[in-house]
């Protein structure tokens, strides 16, 4: 990925986001990454071992999906939402108003990535609501996944969390990311303070 990156917009961006996580230490604001995620019914395999000589197939059906979107901060607080169709524009606004009512008065800023969901016209116009309301959206520039902590969130779960069990039924694994999700920073931790985000 770092040969489809722009230096000029990476280095402008990280500065940026340097002072909005230096904001968000000392409480002047509230700093959330967001990002959406596809959970398939068929487990993820990272790795795999066989004897020598042995050759070993899988041919793994997908089955359905189930796409989440949701936004954390630092100490792996946050909210989460779910669905079983592909996640456009519509839906993450849908998510993010409902959201704007329960939030404080605090300047908020979220990060989001540079996905064309996340720049569309729909998002563009209600930006210029929200920011009236002290809402902000920070777009990452492309090909930055390392920019975005909750990608670390993303893999975990699929990685770690998620045990081959959960994907015996697709209601199983529904109701087992709910889980995950909804006991965020107490059963299941991050410790983002050994990562270092801004190089």
């Amino acid at each position: 990925m770092k040969k489809k990156q722009c230096p000029i917009e990476q280095e402008s961006k990280r500065e940026a986001l340097a002072e909005l996580l230096g904001l968000a230490a000392v409480g002047l604001i509230d700093l959330y990454f967001g990002d959406e995620s596809g959970f398939w019914q068929n487990p993820v395999i990272s790795r795999a071992w066989q004897f020598a000589g042995e050759e070993i197939r899988l041919f793994p059906e997908k089955g359905k999906r189930l796409s989440v979107f949701g936004f954390m901060n630092l100490k792996s607080e946050g909210r989460f939402w779910t669905n079983e169709k592909t996640i456009k524009s519509e839906f993450v606004i849908e998510c993010l108003e409902q959201w704007l009512l329960e939030k404080g008065e605090k300047p908020t800023v979220l990060v989001l990535d540079n996905a064309k969901i996340h720049r569309s016209r729909l998002m563009q116009e209600k930006m210029v609501e929200w920011e009236e309301k002290g809402f902000y959206i920070f777009n990452l520039p492309t090909y930055s996944p390392h920019l975005n902590i909750i990608e670390i969130l993303w893999r975990k779960m699929k990685y770690e969390w998620l045990k081959p069990e959960d994907y015996a039924s697709f209601e199983k694994l529904t109701e087992s990311i709910k889980e995950i999700l909804s006991q965020l920073g107490t059963e299941y931790k991050i410790n983002f303070t050994d990562r270092v985000f801004i190089k």
